[in-house]
């Protein structure tokens, strides 16, 4: 009687290591394929009224190239590039069919479903959002397997950089951003990213609050929002050093302690801290975390004096509200009909340029 013998490949090496490459070709399944010249429009998040969770899909896009404003993607034309970050670059672009000027944000890479999400929740901050001292969002585009986000376009750029030594000028421009900032906090949202290159100003002499790539709602709870994002050098010093305050973080005071920070530097037209706000890491925590809050010069008027300093208190809750500080005497005394306010702001903008 023979010997049974074993089927191909059962009990030898190299049957073992065939049947494993017969599984694996039978279990590789070829991965779909997407024409990335195409731009779709992801669908926008559902209005406030229903919320958002975390545990949601991540939304898929939609089979249309056309916005739920019109807006086809295909007939936005860049214009030039206005700036750009870590997370993306900002263009200006027109919508050919009515010549309309928008920016256009791109945000780099391919992104899992649970930062998608979030990305989405950004734009439901923006979308919702109607207030004349914030910057509107339009739509979101995926073009490329890039998000890219329809804004706004404020042609007279950011803050950045601007000394602003005239008092009643600099308390026009905090009079707009506090606006802006109460509006937002009614909301339960917060920005945390405050800072000049974040503070845009257009042709009509409107400042308003940009990017929120890090703002967050808060939830009906009010819990705390931990997370390290934002820029170390105008972050409250409890944010950066969790030992102070008990551990404790309040977002709508650490939106003002930075609102704080930017209004002192456009007024001493630096930093106001001892070190550069490019500085080490160490040296900014040092001078932020350890040192005294920065004041205004005596040269100051005493009421922009105490006004820094209703922002630029150590402990949190010595912090005034945005409502609040609408109502301090260096916002109320230097209050002036919007036409004063246009003068004020209009050396803001830079010199037009030639035309060709």
């Amino acid at each position: 009687m023979k010997p049974i013998q074993s089927p191909p490949g059962v009990g030898s090496s190299s049957g073992s290591r065939g049947l494993r490459a017969r599984r694996k070709q039978e279990l590789t399944l070829p991965l779909p394929q997407r024409d990335t010249a195409l731009a779709v429009p992801l669908p926008l998040p559902p209005s406030s009224s229903s919320s958002i969770s975390s545990s949601n899909p991540a939304p898929s896009a939609s089979n249309h190239s056309s916005s739920s404003n019109g807006i086809n993607f295909s007939e936005l034309d860049r214009v030039n590039r206005v700036g750009s970050g870590s997370g993306g670059t900002v263009y200006k672009v027109i919508h050919r069919p009515t010549g309309r000027i928008y920016a256009l944000k791109v945000i780099y890479g391919h992104h899992e479903d649970s930062v998608r999400r979030q990305i989405c929740r950004e734009i439901e901050i923006l979308r919702d959002v109607d207030n004349p001292n914030v910057v509107k969002c339009h739509d979101m585009f995926d073009h490329n397997a890039e998000i890219q986000v329809l804004l706004e376009f404020m042609d007279g750029g950011s803050l950045e950089g601007k000394h602003i030594p005239q008092e009643p000028q600099l308390a026009d421009l905090a009079r707009q951003i506090l606006s802006g900032l109460a509006y937002l906090h009614r909301r339960y949202i917060v920005h945390r990213d405050i800072k000049p290159s974040n503070l845009l100003i257009n042709a009509r002499r409107q400042v308003k609050i940009a990017d929120f790539g890090v703002s967050r709602i808060l939830a009906q709870t009010m819990d705390p929002c931990n997370s390290s994002v934002g820029t170390i050098a105008y972050m409250s010093p409890e944010r950066i050093n969790t030992d102070l305050n008990h551990g404790q973080y309040d977002g709508f005071a650490g939106d003002i302690w930075s609102f704080g920070v930017s209004i002192l530097e456009f007024y001493m037209g630096k930093f106001p801290f001892a070190v550069g706000r490019q500085g080490d890491w160490a040296s900014l925590m040092y001078a932020i975390c350890m040192s005294q809050p920065p004041e205004a010069p005596l040269t100051a008027s005493r009421e922009f004096r105490e006004f820094i300093a209703c922002c630029l208190q150590r402990e949190p809750g010595r912090r005034w509200s945005a409502s609040h500080l609408l109502r301090h005497p260096f916002i109320v005394r230097n209050s002036h009909p919007q036409n004063q306010v246009h003068q004020n702001l209009h050396q803001l903008l830079p010199p037009p340029r030639p035309l060709s």
